[in-house]
């Protein structure tokens, strides 16, 4: 994620800020220029457009987004000429919790802000985003929404559409959880990036020319689904699950593979993406020369290789500060050759995507991509 800054102050801001801390000019972000803009507040008027200069350079009047004049609940912008009230993110949702229990409205801010850092990440790959409701057989959709004695709600993806139990966004739940199953990692935002990875295997691999090769590297989806996760819940990962796999819940089947790596892969960017607008410089582990210093400022995320190298130098420092805090390791896992083959075929499916989507001119346009 990129470091953003004022345009009154010059303060530095983040992705999620509504506000500026210093000069507490309004800001909101706006998808089709990249960034975080200024939103005068003086006016009084929250649904007064402002005006914005885009990526493409054409100047376009912008509102905030409904969530936010009503809920304080999203910081992005709307095309004031748009006729729609919600934001790119928010019009993905079609259900949502009882806003009038507090506890269902915090979990449901939280899960709306990890959303918009995923469709963040997908932007900028060049990844198109479609809305079930303008393309119901190709789109996709989110529902959020928290179990109850009569009806429990399973976390999952079928055809577009999303589902998360609002559990998952409080933390003790989700830490009690993860002991149980004896998981490494669980976050709403690893939850998101998981789900979006089975939408984008329908979108890139089912029915493609890649379908063969993801065969050869994850297995075989025909297998079945069903008899996978009975077995795995029955009899666990292989004890030499590490050797292939990101994760031990990647061994179930092929199609959690792909979800889990392409997950992975998301995480990489997004932190890659943080190290190196934060000017990050690190050593690659086990070498003292200068020359086997990594600076981050000049990664190339379309190119594999630079990728890794970046993420093993910056993941073991970031691992090295966590243990200072006396804190667990920040990133818990270990990447084999096998893992990392994979990693390239979603990074390699994804930059064919993205050179499509340019030849095509997607709505809402990519982010200016790390290079």
């Amino acid at each position: 994620m990129r470091l953003f800054a004022c345009d009154v102050c010059g303060q530095v801001l983040f992705f999620e800020n509504s506000c500026c801390v210093s000069c507490s000019q309004g800001v909101a972000y706006c998808v089709e220029a990249g960034k975080l803009v200024g939103v005068p507040t003086a006016a009084g008027d929250p649904t007064a457009p402002h005006s914005v200069v885009t990526l493409s350079g054409e100047r376009r009047g912008f509102v905030r987004c409904r969530n936010f004049i009503e809920h304080d609940a999203c910081n992005w912008l709307v095309d004031a000429n748009a006729d729609k009230p919600y934001c790119h993110s928010c019009r993905l949702t079609e259900v949502i919790p009882d806003l009038t229990d507090e506890s269902n409205r915090n979990a449901w801010v939280e899960i709306e802000r990890a959303k918009r850092r995923l469709l963040y990440t997908l932007y900028a790959l060049g990844l198109q985003v479609l809305s079930k409701a303008e393309h119901p057989e190709t789109g996709i959709a989110f529902r959020f929404l928290r179990s109850t004695a009569d009806e429990k709600v399973v976390t999952g993806h079928s055809e577009g559409l999303i589902t998360l139990d609002i559990a998952e966004a409080n933390a003790s739940f989700r830490e009690n959880v993860r002991e149980t199953l004896g998981e490494a990692y669980r976050t709403v935002l690893g939850h998101l990036r998981h789900e979006i990875g089975h939408y984008y295997w329908d979108r890139l691999v089912r029915g493609a020319a890649a379908q063969e090769q993801f065969r050869v590297l994850f297995g075989d989806e025909r297998q079945s689904y069903e008899e996978s996760v009975a077995r795995h819940y029955r009899e666990g990962p292989p004890a030499d699950w590490s050797e292939s796999f990101v994760s031990a819940y990647a061994t179930m089947h092929p199609w959690e593979d792909w979800a889990e790596t392409w997950a992975h892969y998301m995480h990489m960017v997004d932190t890659l993406e943080t190290a190196k607008s934060h000017g990050l410089a690190v050593r690659i582990p086990g070498k003292e020369t200068d020359s086997a210093r990594v600076s981050t400022d000049t990664l190339a995320f379309s190119e594999f290789q630079s990728l890794c190298a970046g993420w093993q130098a910056v993941t073991v420092a970031l691992n090295s500060v966590s243990r200072s805090m006396g804190v667990k390791d920040l990133y818990p896992f270990v990447l084999s050759a096998s893992a990392q083959s994979k990693l390239r075929f979603v990074h390699e499916l994804i930059q064919q995507s993205s050179t499509s989507q340019r030849r095509t001119c997607s709505e809402p346009p990519s982010l200016p991509r790390s290079e």
